[in-house]
């Protein structure tokens, strides 16, 4: 009677097979789950912002808008009651920022959008807050026109990439006290007037500034992501 069975080095070539074949879709598979990961997390903390601004509103029984709470000293801390915990760092007891050797503002954490520039930390610099959940929000006092601008680390400081982008993103609350995207028409950044600030070859240090609102309406960007 016989009997048939694969022969050691028949089994060594297919596990040696699947081995390859692992390497070369695993990570692109892990890239996937992760991107789907942020993308949801964008999505949720544009939502608490608006939620957040609503409540706000309505408590105030108007519009709130830069010209009636004019400095994050104002704002922030009436915007940070709406979250259910929080931890107030101040502008710089989470240990987020340095100065270059000229004396400008940098990130100790964040890179631009190429992911090789770092990123600069003027936008964010005026108030910081970490959530409960792990998201870490920034801010900038309200300069004229600009409005406010809110920077969010969507899955928390110690998490990477820690890149504007791609975990980290900014939206401005404009004048009329409405919270958008950085990078739509009417924020101060609009893609459409600045392509660099969320650009993979651009080396300026605001690179990514702008990239909030191509992640929410374009359904591939998290899977282009620079590396």
């Amino acid at each position: 009677m016989t009997k048939n069975a694969f022969t050691l080095a028949e089994v060594l070539i297919t596990l040696g097979i699947i081995g390859v074949v692992s390497a070369m879709t695993l990570p692109a598979l892990v890239n996937r789950t992760q991107g789907k990961e942020l993308e949801a997390k964008l999505q949720k903390t544009y939502s608490v912002l608006q939620q957040a601004k609503q409540r706000m509103d309505l408590d105030y029984g108007m519009t709130v808008t830069p010209q009636t709470h004019n400095t994050t000293t104002k704002f922030l801390p009436e915007f940070a009651k709406y979250f259910s915990k929080y931890v107030n760092c101040g502008e710089n007891n989470c240990d987020v920022f340095e100065r270059d050797s000229e004396g400008k503002l940098t990130s100790k954490h964040y890179k631009a959008y190429n992911m090789k520039t770092i990123a600069n930390a003027d936008w964010f610099d005026n108030g910081l807050y970490m959530m409960t959940d792990g998201m870490f929000l920034m801010s900038n006092d309200a300069y004229g026109t600009n409005g406010i601008v809110l920077t969010v680390d969507i899955n928390g400081i110690n998490k990477k990439p820690d890149a504007w982008g791609h975990d980290v993103f900014s939206f401005n609350i404009r004048n009329d006290g409405k919270v958008l995207p950085m990078g739509a028409d009417g924020t101060m950044y609009p893609l459409s007037e600045y392509p660099d600030y969320c650009s993979p070859t651009s080396t300026n240090t605001y690179n990514g500034i702008s990239c909030a609102y191509k992640a929410l309406t374009d359904k591939d960007y998290f899977k282009n992501l620079p590396k």
